[in-house]
């Protein structure tokens, strides 16, 4: 079958409505920075400046703070839950009816394939939001003891990978449950969080339920350390979710952390091959690899790991790589320069340490942060590649024997996020979900997600859950544990 091209189908940047600047959205408004500094926020796969966005210190998180807590006491923690609730259902509306303009800030700002921005953030975030509307009123029975309470004003902090769907995340279901917020997004991806305050005025959201700060992590610390914070929300690397947890462990403040991965996507020998084929791509290269649950470990049993790994060569290099707006494009750009610099490092680890890199011969663009989809063989348990987080297209590649080695091997890192299992038997696949450390196990696919279903991880990998009703119980007091 001879090979062909696909045409170009740009979506149009124009439905973007990007200003030349944004202040931070406190009590209501778009406000000036109290010491006017501002920062660039840039397109990574043109490196064209899209906004100059303002930095928040110190008094700017004090002002954000001040806010979310008189909207807490008097308005928003007195208001009826059904009425809260009529508020998400606004907002979940809204980001449908503007799902279009969404997308295209999202992909501009942050790099990834708008088809992604297009078919999954977007629709994802407002699925969020309106799953959370219906919690509003009967937070009773969501198993957190009875008239559970707010905890009150509530700092989050989200990541650049997924920056509407992480404020959809935390936004929703704290306000479900009668908190107020101030939220900062990744310096890299502040646009649609402020897209977003927008939405929160066009719905009438009382002033100062929701606030959004914007900065970098001299502005996330500040907003940690506030003494008028009584949560801290947080997603991104383990070692900054460590810090959080050293600076308020001497505090009353409750923290939920969902950290890095380094997730096992385990393919056995009686696994549907070329299913799981497409399970692996999707678990490595969706978003780039900027995925905190990323299969990043490929463990495939070794009768049928020299078949796994021709037909994913195959497969990868069919992989379309290039400009984020185009409809057809399957892997965008690297977020940031530094981001790529990270990738570089670790991957270059590989090599030096023995493995075998192979990625498809694809061309680069020139200008913009670039890295092909690549795979490691010949990689042991010691590589550093097998043993941190890369963020990025990048997957290391072992064998196993028998299942238990599977499973020893799954298991052997200090993260507990995601694993896949492959399999067509049913009893393997809960043998195997039984046995490995992981808060969320894919059984023959990768990367599904849902509203109503509890996302977190062990060990290094964070506490606390976000998502379905275990996710509201880091923002309600007065819980009761479950019984097992």
């Amino acid at each position: 079958m001879s090979s062909f091209e696909y045409a170009s189908a740009p979506e149009s940047k124009s439905i973007a409505n990007i200003a030349t600047s944004y202040g931070l959205f406190v009590g209501g408004k778009f406000v000036e920075p109290k010491k006017g500094k501002s920062f660039n926020t840039i397109n990574p796969a043109t490196e064209k400046i899209l906004s100059k966005v303002g930095y928040a210190d110190k008094l700017d998180i004090d002002l954000a703070v001040k806010s979310a807590r008189t909207a807490f006491t008097m308005v928003w923690s007195k208001m009826p839950a059904k009425e809260r609730g009529k508020y998400l259902y606004r907002i979940a509306r809204i980001l449908q009816e503007r799902a279009r303009e969404f997308a295209v800030v999202e992909t501009l700002d942050n790099g990834k394939p708008i088809r992604e921005s297009r078919d999954t953030d977007i629709p994802l975030a407002a699925a969020h939001f309106f799953y959370h509307a219906g919690w509003s009123d009967k937070l009773d029975y969501a198993g957190h003891g009875s008239k559970p309470k707010p905890v009150g004003v509530v700092g989050q902090i989200i990541p650049w990978n997924f920056p509407l769907l992480m404020l959809a995340w935390k936004i929703a279901p704290a306000l479900a449950a009668g908190n107020t917020v101030v939220l900062k997004p990744a310096e890299t991806t502040p646009l649609t969080a402020l897209l977003f305050a927008q939405v929160c005025q066009q719905v009438g959201l009382p002033d100062g339920v929701v606030n959004i700060v914007t900065g970098d992590g001299i502005t996330g610390a500040a907003l940690v350390n506030h003494s008028d914070i009584n949560k801290i929300a947080f997603t991104g690397s383990t070692e900054v979710g460590k810090a959080i947890a050293r600076s308020i462990s001497n505090t009353k403040k409750s923290a939920t952390l969902e950290l890095g991965g380094k997730a096992a996507n385990l393919v056995f020998d009686d696994a549907a091959i070329d299913e799981a084929v497409e399970g692996i791509v999707n678990g490595i290269f969706f978003n780039q690899g900027h995925v905190c649950c990323a299969g990043s470990r490929l463990l495939v049993q070794e009768n049928v790991a020299d078949e796994v790994l021709e037909k994913l060569k195959k497969r990868m290099s069919l992989i379309r790589v290039g400009d984020p707006m185009d409809k057809n494009t399957d892997l965008g750009a690297i977020n940031s320069a530094e981001q790529l610099k990270r990738i570089h490092e670790i991957s270059n680890t590989g090599d030096a340490e023995g493995a075998s890199r192979w990625s498809p011969d694809c061309k680069l663009p020139s200008k913009g942060f670039w890295y092909p989809p690549t795979i490691f063989t010949g990689v042991s348990q010691s590589h550093r590649i097998a043993r941190d987080e890369i963020f990025g297209p990048v997957l290391s590649v072992l064998t196993f024997r028998t299942p238990a080695e599977g499973i020893e091997k799954a298991n052997n890192t200090m993260y507990g996020l995601s694993a896949g299992v492959w399999s067509d038997k049913g009893s393997k696949i809960l043998w195997a979900a039984k046995q490995l450390k992981a808060g969320v196990i894919w059984s023959n696919t990768f990367n599904k997600f849902d509203p109503a279903s509890p996302f977190g991880g062990y060990k290094e990998s964070g506490w606390g859950r976000e998502g379905g009703r275990h996710g509201l119980a880091g923002y309600l007091t007065s819980q009761v544990k479950e019984s097992k």
